[in-house]
């Protein structure tokens, strides 16, 4: 099993990059379109698309925990389809979900301000001041998003593996060097426990975006993945009632089959 991310500057070319490179690998590609499809089948669509991978309001983000639900869900979507096998993410921040994996190899398109507003306007056939306002957009809402999901700068070139440059390399060229190095002996084979690893992060955010929602996640309360279908609660609650809350709703998680309840009622 391997693993392909893409992530570009607006009107780089990135994508046409990443869906011929997908092509050429016979990797399923996944961008949002196909993203959100996944999101559906899990019944996170609506949290999926709230998010829209940009930075929540400032009174939302500091006042609500809606954001760290959407951004859970979001996640457990990719590491869903992570477990599926080969695959080339598109953007969406699976350069630093899957980076922790040997067998992912990450890649960033970029180009020059001038070239990328250039082919903003023969692609969208727009004027030069449209074409600029959206890649300033984009790659302002792209910063902000990874800054406030994962404290990293997107463009920081340790999160890569290879950067391209469109200014000076083809297309064709740029497809050639992520295919052939995504195939290359260097790039490892995901470790055996690798789906393990995907499903307990899966299900991991699937619970605590569900305790989130539910308003049953405290500082005193916690929970371990002990693999993908057992969970253990610990720490302190205040009455039965509430022990038995946080159970229903994470026993409610379809992939949850065996329930460690060891968290301990103490009343003030």
């Amino acid at each position: 099993m391997y693993f392909v991310t893409v992530s570009e500057m607006l009107g780089s070319g990135g994508e046409n990059v990443a869906r011929e490179a997908a092509k050429q690998l016979n990797y399923p590609f996944y961008a949002k379109e196909e993203l959100y499809k996944a999101a559906e089948e899990m019944g996170y669509l609506s949290d999926i698309a709230h998010l829209e991978l940009k930075e929540p309001h400032l009174l939302e983000k500091y006042f609500s925990d809606k954001p760290r639900i959407y951004l859970d869900r979001f996640q457990a979507v990719i590491y869903e389809v992570a477990k599926r096998g080969n695959a080339l993410f598109f953007g969406k921040g699976s350069q630093l979900l899957l980076h922790s994996f040997d067998c992912a190899f990450h890649v960033l398109v970029i180009g020059s301000l001038e070239k990328r507003i250039s082919r903003l306007m023969n692609t969208m056939k727009i004027d030069r001041d449209m074409a600029e306002k959206i890649i300033q957009t984009s790659d302002h809402d792209k910063a902000a998003f990874l800054k406030y999901a994962f404290n990293q700068e997107w463009l920081d070139p340790n999160l890569y593996d290879i950067v391209i440059n469109t200014d000076k390399i083809s297309r064709d060229t740029a497809v050639k060097m992520v295919v052939e190095a995504a195939r290359s002996e260097e790039i490892k084979a995901c470790a055996a426990d690798a789906v393990q690893s995907l499903g307990k992060m899966a299900l991991q955010r699937k619970i605590e975006s569900a305790l989130l929602e539910a308003g049953l996640m405290s500082l005193r309360m916690f929970f371990i993945v002990e693999d993908m279908e057992t969970v253990r609660l610990f720490g302190i609650v205040h009455t039965e009632e509430e022990k038995e809350a946080i159970e229903r709703v994470v026993r409610s998680i379809k992939d949850v089959k065996n329930i460690k309840n060891d968290l301990t009622v103490f009343r003030y």
